[in-house]
């Protein structure tokens, strides 16, 4: 029993992390437009910024959350594909 309740707070612990990771990448993807809104205004502090934090911050997240929608996939369908011994008990 308690093998089930660690599972289940890993995959809540997975699941609250992964929802922070896309809030992230959809905050950083905004602010990149307003950034090149700015470079058009001749405002370039905005996109500077932006150039600094893209490998180090941005890449690793969006990079992340790809990856976890590829496994998000893969392990939904091979779940379909194997039934769960659970199921014929």
């Amino acid at each position: 029993m308690k093998t089930k309740n660690y599972k289940s707070n890993f995959k809540e612990l997975v699941d609250f992390l992964l929802s922070i990771n896309l809030f992230l990448v959809i905050f950083f993807a905004v602010y990149f437009l307003f950034s090149v809104l700015m470079q058009m205004n001749s405002i370039y502090i905005f996109i500077n910024i932006f150039q600094k934090i893209w490998n180090p911050l941005i890449v690793p997240l969006i990079t992340i959350l790809i990856v976890s929608s590829l496994l998000n996939g893969i392990i939904s369908w091979f779940r379909r594909q194997v039934p769960d011994s659970e199921e014929d008990i």
